[in-house]
């Protein structure tokens, strides 16, 4: 559970899960069945150096979530890279800067590797270990084979353990999640097409279907998602699970939405129907021993509700849309429907049984992706490409390329985690150097695990890690004092005290773990070389140098963590999203062409999403929050969502067919566009809370006032159906907007 800034911590109270205390046993077997190995029956000191610490690296430094073959698996890949980044160490450390320029490198292609997938993002501390350790002197290039030894049996040790020591089953994963959101999105769907149909549920099942369905819907944010269970890989597996998340997200309001305008239409009671269904058929595919889902059913009720809704006008004059005289009608499925002044709500409850069609389709589309199935070619008109599920076409290595380059950014928060990791380690290698300071590699390690994403987080830990490093310093020194020069004590004492540190620090802090840490590369150490106390001293003297490092790079570099890049992304993305909503109305109404502005919204939008999950992990103040930042990204990620399948249903240029129903669509989007530019023109100037809402209220009046029977001017009485989706989209971003400044 997150602590509030000002909490106290007892860590009296704090009791080791079952997990941390099976991963430190494991680690523990490893690392000592490696380090005894070469050291006692080999009598090989370097190859037990690189066993021991191979196995903390990936064991400890590193992340490695899911099921026990899945860690095992992990490890075993990493051993090329641990090859890779210890030759490279052996070879710099030749001289100061050509390692200080190595750790540059190293440090940032390491971290910036985080934007392929949570993966890399777990790997990347181990990995930065492996090249820090064998980069100080000696310079030893003749060691480099027992140092390659030592880092093969210490990984293949702790891959050992992993599979043999307490096997864990696999945590839930995201697919575990979509599931679940899309059955309590089934069951909600089920209710509004039983109302459509005139057996409207009692109220309290309806609340309690709805909040099911919200709460399911909230835990598919990433925010709410262990950093290594994110589906945030750059192959098309991991995009379509995110896509499909989105879809879901997008699906739960207009479900809602056909909830609240409920009225007896067959029609979309019968789509209704057929959407749930077609999510239940994505929860079940989800699995990968699931079926793989079909999209055929939906599609044929999708285009049958379509046709026969728009050959209905939605008011024959504005005098008859006036009218309480009710009349009926037949339309081509053979459905009897009412029309007249009850009937006003009928194009919107229409237009969103259409809309929560149009994003079931896409959730099984997106499942069909995750599930490596076959999908038809890309419909997408060529001057609209690339269309929402533009990676199930391109290949893999494309795909991560694609990743990579648009990353190299400085809006982007892993290339700035980077740099500021490559500055950072980069100093202190050249500090270590520069001062000749011995186990130099402790600086590197402390700037390495102390330094966080911003300076008062740093601050935050700094001070508990200083102070757990003297005082396990000042144990170290007391056991060196009394012990002496007796290797067999140290080699008894060694497992326990390391069982302890690694159960002790992840439950208890880095006061506890720096501690204790400290404690056992003394032990380690003194059975390699003679050792006196000053080796406490040496170790409290490199954590704090490699804390100040840490430190002075965060202060340095963009000290506010993501509060304020934060501010300038989301006012970006409702800039770049106002573009994609005129963009796309222009397309609709055939007044203009794409000119990639969706595309651009989509981009801004993961980029916003990643400075947000950064900030929702960092420690701030909850009243200096300042407006609802999850409101402002998911306004984006609906204007992204709700452009999509308008594009993919409605023909460019047929949104309205009259000249004065085009300009009508074309001034509402510029009305919403500009609500979106004044929203982010209040972010950017950090004006007062709701300081636009008026404008964004006025828009919206003006735009329900319309959709509520009044004919555009010059349309002869007729107003299109898909003029008015595409106004119920517009009316539904406003909404968005306003929610902005309410409490989060």
């Amino acid at each position: 559970m997150r602590r509030s800034p000002g909490h106290a911590e007892r860590p009296g109270r704090v009791r080791p899960g079952p997990a941390v205390v099976h991963r430190a046993v494991r680690v523990t077997a490893a690392a000592c069945a490696g380090f005894y190995t070469f050291r006692y029956g080999l009598d090989r000191p370097v190859s037990a150096t690189y066993a021991l610490f191979a196995a903390v690296a990936l064991g400890v430094l590193a992340r490695i979530e899911g099921s026990a073959r899945t860690r095992a698996r992990t490890v075993l890949w990493t051993l090329p890279a641990a090859w890779v980044l210890v030759c490279l160490g052996t070879v710099l450390a030749v001289h100061s800067w050509a390692a200080a320029l190595g750790m540059v490198g190293v440090g940032f292609a390491v971290s910036y590797g985080s934007v392929g997938g949570p993966r890399m993002v777990g790997l990347a501390n181990g990995l930065q270990l492996l090249y820090i350790l064998p980069c100080f002197p000696p310079f030893s290039p003749d060691t480099l084979p027992q140092r390659l030894l030592g880092v093969t049996a210490g990984l293949l040790l702790l891959a050992a353990a992993e599979l043999l020591l307490w096997p864990e089953p696999a945590p839930p994963d995201y697919r575990s999640r979509l599931s679940r959101a899309a059955l309590a999105l089934a069951e909600l769907a089920d209710l509004a097409a039983e109302a459509c149909a005139g057996r409207p549920a009692a109220p309290g099942a309806v609340t309690a279907a709805a909040y099911r369905a919200r709460e399911r819907l909230d835990e598919l944010r990433f925010s709410r998602v262990p950093v290594m269970e994110r589906p945030a890989g750059a192959g098309a597996v991991d995009r379509a699970l995110t896509h499909c998340a989105a879809s879901l997200r997008y699906t739960g309001p207009q479900v809602l939405r056909i909830l609240r305008l409920a009225r007896p239409y067959p029609g979309a009671a019968r789509l209704t129907a057929v959407t749930a269904r077609a999510l239940r058929a994505a929860a079940a595919g989800l699995p990968r021993a699931g079926p793989v889902p079909d999209t055929g059913v939906l599609d044929r009720e999708l285009a049958a509700f379509d046709t026969a809704r728009t050959a209905l006008p939605r008011a024959e004059s504005t005098k008859s849309t006036k009218s309480t005289k009710s009349t009926k009608s037949t339309d081509r499925t053979g459905h009897t429907e009412s029309t007249g002044h009850g009937g006003r709500v009928r194009p919107a409850l229409g237009t969103a049984a259409l809309d929560s069609a149009e994003g079931a389709r896409f959730v099984v589309r997106a499942v069909r992706v995750g599930r490596r199935a076959a999908l038809p070619p890309d419909e997408t008109p060529a001057d609209q490409r690339p269309g929402p599920f533009w990676y199930a076409y391109d290949p893999a290595p494309l795909l991560w390329w694609r990743r990579f380059r648009a990353n190299l950014t400085p809006g982007s928060v892993a290339f700035r985690n980077a740099l500021r990791t490559a500055g950072a380690l980069g100093a202190a290698r050249l500090l270590a150097g520069g001062l000749d300071l011995s186990h130099g590699f402790w600086v590197l390690l402390a700037t390495l695990t102390l330094m966080r994403t911003s300076a008062a987080d740093t601050r935050m830990t700094l001070r508990p890690a200083l102070v757990g490093t003297a005082l396990g310093a000042a144990a170290t020194a007391a056991v060196l004092l009394a012990v002496g020069e007796h290797p067999l004590v140290y080699a008894l004492a060694l497992p326990p005290v390391m069982l302890i540190a690694f159960t002790a620090g992840p439950a208890l802090g880095p006061a506890w773990g720096q501690g204790l840490f400290t404690l056992v590369v003394a032990l380690v150490f003194t059975q390699l070389a003679p050792a006196s106390w000053r080796l406490a001293e040496a170790r409290v003297v490199n954590v704090a140098a490699g804390a100040a490092v840490g430190l002075l790079a965060g202060l340095c570099a963009w000290p506010r963590g993501g509060a304020q890049d934060l501010r300038r992304r989301a006012a970006g993305l409702l800039e770049d999203s106002a573009d994609a909503v005129r963009e796309t109305v222009a397309v609709l109404t055939g007044t203009g062409r794409p000119g990639g502005a969706l595309r651009r919204a989509r981009h801004s939008t993961l980029l916003t999403e990643a400075m947000y999950a950064q900030y929702r992990s960092e420690r701030h103040d909850p009243a200096g929050d300042g407006p609802n930042w999850q409101a402002a990204v998911l306004a984006g990620q609906h204007a992204v969502r709700g452009a999509e399948p308008l594009l993919a249903r409605i023909p460019p240029g047929t949104a309205a067919p009259h000249r004065g129903g085009a300009r009508a669509l074309l001034r509402h989007a510029d009305e919403v566009a500009a609500a979106f530019r004044r929203q982010a023109a209040a972010l950017r100037a950090r004006e007062p809370a709701g300081a636009a809402e008026p404008a964004v209220a006025r828009a919206r009046a003006a735009l329900v006032a319309e959709l509520d029977g009044t004919p555009a001017p010059g349309t002869d009485g007729r107003v299109s159906l898909h003029a008015v989706d595409v106004a119920v989209w517009l009316a539904g971003l406003l909404d968005d907007l306003q929610q902005i400044h309410e409490p989060g």
